[in-house]
């Protein structure tokens, strides 16, 4: 057994999961890699720790300073950890509709939180605009910005992007991953295309971010309507996901996505959020298109623990028009 330092030092390394039922129904290995086995629960963890360990080198973050960070939640959970393992502030400004729980983990690790209206990019209150202003008010701040500072994606490039290829010594066809920050697919798709030209890289979008249209048409045009997943999906092209080599996308509108959430859990025994679902539901797609033989990775974002009340309440699903959903998983 190995000894890491501290809370930085547990994340990365997670495993990659075969899922036993989309590769029987494949006839492809399809391979999930468990980032809800990080520390604090995420693929973010990974994030933020870049982004912390980056402004600790340039000297922007100094001993006892404050990381300001507009976020859905994860990354405001990762930072609120690594912030109090090294002696930081967390300050976290979240929109007004994402799930409780995530509310409820920022207050039981002692974060102080501004909730703020969900309301569209170019609007200055938007919670990223926000963030970014109180920390320039701010004495002894940064601003993580993890939708546009590419010490995300680099982190992905030398850590996730890494770990897959080793972990499947480099026997990979597709690598298939959702959106929000761009940093896990602009950083991952970047290693594994400089390993092989050959490996496909297709984004999974969720129903009414721009994404999907971005990379079929070259236009950012918004496809359905707005998806209950949290964190992915969106209408912009951050600095992480610009100029990212991808082959192309698949759109996963949320029924296709629930379904998948609940085929994990009965199947595989696996708790997981809804942005899994709309990576293994892209995943399936990928392997089906490519055929029997080959292997695809995706990632499995974090757990469903923090959308109990949502995404595992028939009722809040029923109320969306997606009681069926969990009937077909």
């Amino acid at each position: 057994m190995s000894i890491v330092h501290g809370f930085a030092g547990a994340i990365g390394n997670t495993p990659l999961i075969r899922l036993d039922g989309p590769s029987r129904a494949t006839g492809c290995e399809i391979l999930g890699k468990a980032e809800f086995m990080n520390p604090g629960g995420s693929v973010k963890d990974r994030a933020a720790r870049a982004i912390i360990e980056d402004a600790e080198r340039s000297g922007r973050l100094q001993p006892g300073g404050t990381v300001v960070e507009g976020t859905a939640g994860n990354t405001g959970i990762a930072l609120a950890h690594l912030c109090l393992a090294r002696g930081y502030r967390p300050l976290i400004v979240m929109p007004d509709n994402q799930s409780p729980e995530k509310y409820q983990a920022l207050a039981a690790l002692g974060v102080e939180v501004k909730s703020v209206p969900a309301v569209p990019y170019a609007n200055d209150n938007h919670y990223q605009r926000v963030a970014g202003r109180l920390a320039e008010e701010l004495p002894e701040a940064i601003w993580a910005n993890q939708f546009d500072n590419t010490a995300n994606r680099d982190g992905h490039y030398a850590t996730t992007g890494a770990e897959i290829w080793r972990d499947t010594a480099g026997r990979i066809d597709a690598f298939v991953a959702s959106s929000g920050t761009g940093g896990t697919l602009g950083g991952v798709s970047r290693y594994l295309r400089e390993k092989s030209r050959s490996v496909r890289i297709v984004l999974a979008d969720p129903q009414g971010s721009a994404l999907y249209r971005w990379v079929k048409f070259g236009e950012l045009k918004a496809e359905g309507p707005g998806s209950i997943t949290e964190g992915i999906g969106i209408g912009r092209i951050t600095a992480n996901l610009k100029d990212s080599p991808i082959d192309d996308a698949v759109h996963i509108p949320d029924t296709e996505s629930v379904a998948t959430v609940y085929r994990l859990l009965r199947e595989e025994g696996l708790f997981l959020g809804s942005a899994s679902g709309v990576n293994v539901a892209g995943a399936l797609r990928v392997a089906k298109e490519l055929g029997p033989g080959h292997t695809v990775v995706t990632i499995l974002c974090d757990s469903g623990h923090k959308y109990q009340s949502r995404l595992f309440n028939r009722e809040w699903l029923v109320s969306k028009g997606l009681g069926s959903a969990i009937d077909i998983g």
